[in-house]
């Protein structure tokens, strides 16, 4: 690539974007990282593929393909995936339940929990109590204050307002989300004008626990990708036709071994992860599931087999179909008892115009 059309992105700037830079050199996504800055000349001075825009041809081909819109819910739709969970959906998940037992299958919000790059998690109780006494019965109450990117630490629920691809580097026209939506109508400063998650439906749906630890015998290694083979292991090992493995609108969830570093090790469980890779996002999208999740911060392989590929299971499963991702989920209890199938309940919150969501997921059995 010719580098004098490409001038490399100064190193200096903000101590917050140095930082972040770092971050993600450490992770092996310079690409992704220094994309948000300057998206051409990100790639060129990494020195990896990059699709320039006289390549990218608009919106006949983009750096993940030919165009992906209008969505199968039609050119207005703004739900993605939660669109499958009808009362047929969650009629038939909640056939899965017995006993009534819940699993917890969310994390604590602590600010002792890893977060991406320098992403924080920081709540005060002002005043301490915060207001009172007042009257004679002497009152008084606590509140709290939380400064956070709220829909992306910790357990966390990815909305489709959250990854796109820059199609033609800056051009926020040529900057794309799902069902082709241009980072032009998504984009604000006070919360995406389009995508945001209080679109997304309440989740009660048929979950699915793919228990890869006991597939390899092992928890999982940094950068060791799940491939389609070893889903269909799992599910021959865990006794699932194949028939019956996958039905439309599931939740599948990866349990890795990955979150057994949860705040114990914050720093080996940020450095990279073990996690799907493209071809298996692309097996699970065949499939029309709502969710996948994962005991770890993305979800998919980091860094990705490809040097070249920053996130592209995102892009896959979010941007070009609509699937949401749910990470840092606990697994272990699930994978422990040996429940693999579950009612998975999900209720985002209605942040209007946020990239993502917290929540208290759970599985019932």
């Amino acid at each position: 690539m010719d580098r004098e059309h490409h001038p490399r992105v100064s190193d200096t700037g903000s101590d917050g974007e140095a930082d972040r830079r770092d971050v993600l050199k450490a992770l092996g996504l310079g690409l992704f990282g220094l994309a948000a800055a300057a998206p051409g000349a990100a790639q060129a001075s990494a020195g990896i593929g990059y699709l320039a825009p006289a390549q990218a041809q608009g919106t006949d081909a983009s750096p993940i393909g030919a165009q992906w819109w209008p969505s199968r819910w039609g050119p207005e739709d703004q739900a993605g995936a939660s669109n499958w969970i009808t009362p047929e959906k969650i009629l038939d998940a909640i056939r899965l339940v017995r006993t009534g037992k819940v699993y917890e299958i969310g994390r604590v919000y602590e600010a002792a929990m890893p977060n991406f790059g320098e992403r924080a998690f920081s709540l005060r109780i002002p005043g301490a109590p915060t207001g009172g006494p007042f009257g004679r019965n002497l009152v008084i109450w606590n509140d709290e204050f939380l400064a956070t990117e709220i829909g992306q630490v910790g357990t966390q629920f990815d909305g489709l307002g959250h990854i796109g691809v820059a199609v033609k580097g800056e051009d926020k026209a040529e900057m794309r989300f799902y069902n082709g939506f241009p980072a032009s109508d998504v984009n604000a400063t006070y919360g995406l004008k389009k995508l945001g998650i209080e679109h997304v439906k309440p989740i009660l749906t048929r979950g699915l626990l793919l228990d890869m630890v006991a597939v390899r015998g092992r928890n999982l290694n940094l950068g060791e990708e799940i491939t389609v083979a070893d889903i269909e292991q799992a599910l021959q090992r865990q006794n699932i036709a194949a028939a019956d493995a996958l039905k439309p609108g599931d939740a599948v969830l990866f349990n890795t071994g990955w979150g057994s570093h949860w705040i114990k090790d914050n720093d080996t469980f940020k450095k990279g992860e073990p996690g799907i890779g493209l071809p298996a996002a692309r097996w699970l999208v065949e499939r029309q599931v709502c969710v996948v999740g994962a005991d770890s911060w993305g979800v998919e392989v980091v860094p990705n087999p490809d040097a070249n590929l920053a996130f592209p299971a995102h892009q896959e499963l979010i941007t070009r179909n609509g699937i949401f991702i749910h990470e840092n989920l606990d697994t272990a209890a699930l994978a422990a008892d040996r429940v693999y199938q579950f009612l998975y309940v999900m209720l985002p919150l209605r942040i209007k115009g946020g990239t993502g969501s917290p929540g208290r997921p759970i599985a019932i059995v």
